[in-house]
């Protein structure tokens, strides 16, 4: 019999990963505890995609994925899959749609599932200790110790779920970074990712009024690419292209913007080169009349087309195409969707999860150097992480 505290499996961090994590390894009939500090239970599930959860997405692969080891995710990817958590939604009765480019999201609210994450974690026996800090994990022998108030819980495997840093606000900490440090493990610095960048002054007294003004744009960056609607703010860029290259961003890199994907702008600037028109007259055939109108002033000329010699209507046609943008930063963790960089993979088991030099701890979820784009796919990564480590702790 095991004394009151003494587990197989501790879970700390009650998220998506964590809770995913718990419910297989209680399944398998593991002892398991689950600890979270945040007083609501899947918090960053329920503000997911709108309070909808866009739980996974149709077209997972590791292409949708960024690591230093691009290759870590693709054992725990191949082993649960967008099928495979579809399957489970609809054995709880979750009804749900799909939207663009393979993105899942409920019909009813993401309460439905954290409702089944809890329902899950309830069938395999899952005991729980929230909202409690864990103060400080030791190793005794081949157990873990971990403090939480007066308690003191010995455990067999240790897996650590906290997340990233992202969105603060509702409770993100570095706490999983510090475990991983503790027990020797390198850390891949950590940045915000999926997040809305900025503009300098003088970006934004060219631009800064377009806030509100949505286009279609392909925007590329350090190898990323991605084609999706580009929303102009306040503050600078959002909108998901743009969430989207922010994990490829570094300071002090351009964008790359096409205005005018799938569209040969120079052919079609050149067969308006003997009208009297004005390019912003022009622009606003395709493009929003405010865009046009500020892109014109700021990056072209006022001189009506066929005053522009061909050589300037080509060097205009590039720059609709590739249209560079300097963004000055970005609007920090509290706005970033996820955490890039974390805990390295290299210190850990792709098929487990497991840290290869210290047995029975495994790090699971966003605090681990695996970020998913937009769309479902950091949902997937949590499901997988998770299951692979419930399997094996």
């Amino acid at each position: 019999m095991h004394g009151p505290s003494d587990w197989d499996v501790a879970v700390v961090g009650a998220g998506a990963a964590g809770m995913m994590c718990a419910a297989q390894a209680g399944r398998r009939g593991r002892r398991v505890l689950l600890i979270d500090h945040y007083g609501r239970l899947g918090e960053k599930i329920r503000i997911s995609g709108g309070g909808r959860c866009n739980f996974t997405n149709l077209h997972c692969s590791p292409r949708n994925f960024l690591s230093q080891n691009p290759d870590f995710c693709r054992s725990a990817l191949a082993r649960y899959t967008p099928a495979d958590f579809i399957a489970l939604a609809e054995r709880h009765g979750i009804r749900y749609h799909e939207k663009t480019l393979g993105q899942l999201f409920c019909d009813e609210s993401a309460q439905r599932i954290i409702d089944l994450l809890k329902s899950e974690c309830d069938d395999g026996d899952v005991q729980w200790r929230r909202p409690c800090a864990v103060e400080s994990v030791m190793r005794e022998g081949d157990r873990y110790v971990l403090a939480i108030g007066r308690e003191m819980h010995r455990t067999q495997s240790l897996v650590i779920a906290t997340g990233g840093l992202s969105v603060s606000k509702i409770g993100a900490t570095p706490y999983g970074y510090r475990i991983a440090e503790q027990f020797g493990l390198k850390v891949v610095p950590p940045r915000p990712g999926l997040v809305p960048l900025t503009f300098d002054a003088q970006m934004l007294a060219r631009y800064g009024d377009l806030s509100g003004v949505a286009v279609d744009a392909e925007i590329s960056c350090n190898g990323g690419r991605f084609r999706e609607h580009l929303l102009f703010t306040h503050r600078g860029l959002s909108g998901p292209a743009i969430l989207q290259i922010s994990s490829y961003w570094r300071s002090g890199d351009d964008l790359v913007i096409d205005l005018l994907p799938g569209r040969d702008a120079q052919a079609w600037l050149l067969s308006e080169r003997a009208s009297s028109m004005l390019l912003p007259n022009l622009l606003a055939q395709v493009l929003p009349k405010r865009l046009a109108q500020a892109w014109s002033e700021a990056e072209a000329s006022a001189k009506p087309l066929n005053q522009l010699s061909t050589a300037a209507l080509r060097e205009l046609a590039h720059k609709l195409h590739h249209w560079p943008v300097r963004p000055s930063g970005t609007l920090g963790y509290n706005k970033a969707e996820v955490t890039l960089g974390g805990v390295d993979t290299d210190g850990l088991s792709s098929r487990t999860m497991e840290a290869k030099a210290v047995p029975g701890l495994y790090f699971i979820g966003e605090v681990v150097d695996v970020t998913g784009h937009l769309g479902g796919f950091n949902f997937q990564w949590a499901w997988a992480s998770g299951h692979a480590a419930g399997l094996a702790a």
